[in-house]
């Protein structure tokens, strides 16, 4: 079963399989308003989050042929799961207002 349910610009996946208990879930970035909050135990600021990233870097190699990344682009960026830090979490994340927001 996959459900699919657009947010603004970005997209929340959800995927069940009925043979594993395997939930894989894409959840929208936090912006300058919003944050994340876990619903099941209300953490607001430990999270481990999963995300797949496409990046075109600039390589700068020195004479001893050490590399140091002199640019990075990020191309695109898919976070994968968040899951809550204090009780583990995985399906619990949602966004909500950030204190003061609005002022």
């Amino acid at each position: 079963m996959v459900l699919t349910q657009a947010l603004g610009l970005r997209e929340i996946r959800i995927t069940a399989s009925r043979r594993k208990a395997n939930v894989t879930m894409t959840v929208p970035l936090p912006t300058d308003t919003t944050r994340w909050r876990c619903t099941l135990c209300g953490n607001l600021t430990r999270f481990d989050v999963t995300r797949s990233s496409k990046v075109v870097e600039y390589v700068h190699l020195d004479l001893a042929g050490e590399p140091k990344v002199e640019e990075r682009e990020v191309v695109s960026e898919t976070i994968e799961s968040v899951r809550c830090r204090w009780c583990n979490a995985v399906d619990q994340v949602e966004l909500v207002d950030r204190p003061g927001a609005g002022s």
